[in-house]
Parts: structure tokens; C-alpha cells; sequence
């Protein structure tokens, strides 16, 4: 596992925390900027995987992200202070936000934060897609093989293999 993102011009430290899997890419050690989660690991990315240009990973105390093998995460912000989970072969796709707070309000710098996480994990499951500008909040979670259409607002479990659209988010088909 790397500790660090290196190249042909650069050599720059991860924060503690961070964890990468072998031909792991990570656009930026800037999308861990947020990430005040006091685990170790708090945030795990696994083998093959591609974290790109606008991700950001805002995890509070408690918070945590693994992400498995051979998946995309692309100008996805994830922000959790329990833990979320992406599994292997899924694709989350631009400017999808993923939040497991009861109160998803920015809190400024050294005040203290009054929001509480989902009692469980926020799954993304195994060879799932979630389309660009998908919603996932406290409640979501997304079954195997399950695709979140584009802008969808997701508040409850996605069976494995639904399609869901729109706001709120309904199954519109089932593969």
C-alpha cells in the first residue's frame, strides 16, 4: 500500500490516515484537505482504482472510506463522519454528493459540529453505477449491480439491480 503520490515531478506525502492500493491513482493529495476523521486508516483505496480532479473526501472524527478494487470516483464529495463504503468494480460518476449527516450544514473551523452520522454504512455495492449529479444521503444505499440515474435524490436502500431516478428516487426498472 502507498503512503504517498509520486511521479516524474513530484513526491508529496498523504495525510495520516490515507491509504493507497498498488496503480492506484489519485488526482490530488488536496481532496483529503477536509478530512479531520481521527481513524487509522480513514480512508483506504484499494488496487486499480482512480480518484480523480474534484473529489473530495470531508470525513469528520469518526468518519471513513473504503474504496475497493477497480473503480472510478470522479468530482465525487463525500462527506461522513461514519463510515462509507464503495465496492469493487463501481463507477461514481461527476459531481455525485454523498452525505450519511442528519444535519448537512457547513460548520465553520473549530465550532462544534452538531451532526450525527447513519448508524450503519453508506454502501455503494459491488459493479454499481452512480450517474452524474446523483444525491446519496443518510439512509442510501446502493445494491450490486444497482445504477442511481443522473441527478436522482437517494434517502432509502436501492435493491441489487434496480435502476432508480429522479426526486425523491424510484425504481424505474429491474435488471
Amino acid at each position: 500500500m502507498t503512503t504517498k503520490l509520486s511521479g516524474d515531478w513530484y513526491d508529496v506525502p498523504l495525510p495520516r490516515g490515507v491509504v493507497l492500493g498498488e496503480r492506484t491513482w489519485v488526482y490530488s493529495s488536496y481532496a483529503f484537505l477536509h478530512c479531520q476523521s481521527e481513524l487509522d486508516p480513514c480512508v483506504r483505496i484499494g488496487n486499480d482504482t482512480g480518484v480523480y480532479d474534484g473529489s473530495i473526501f470531508e470525513l469528520g472524527p469518526n468518519g471513513s472510506v473504503e474504496i475497493g478494487r477497480f473503480c472510478n470516483i470522479v468530482a465525487a464529495i463525500i462527506r461522513a463522519d461514519g463510515p462509507v463504503v464503495v465496492e469493487d468494480y463501481a463507477l461514481v460518476s461527476w459531481n455525485v454528493y454523498i452525505s450519511d449527516l442528519t444535519d448537512d450544514v457547513a460548520t465553520p473551523p473549530g465550532a462544534e459540529p452538531s451532526r450525527t452520522a447513519q448508524a450503519g454504512p453508506l454502501v455503494i455495492g459491488r459493479n454499481s453505477w452512480v450517474c452524474a449529479g446523483a444525491i446519496l444521503l443518510r439512509g442510501a444505499s446502493i445494491g450490486e449491480e444497482a445504477i442511481v440515474g443522473a441527478g436522482a435524490v437517494v434517502r432509502e436502500p436501492v435493491r441489487p439491480g434496480a435502476i432508480v431516478a429522479g426526486n425523491p428516487a424510484r425504481v424505474v426498472a429491474q435488471r
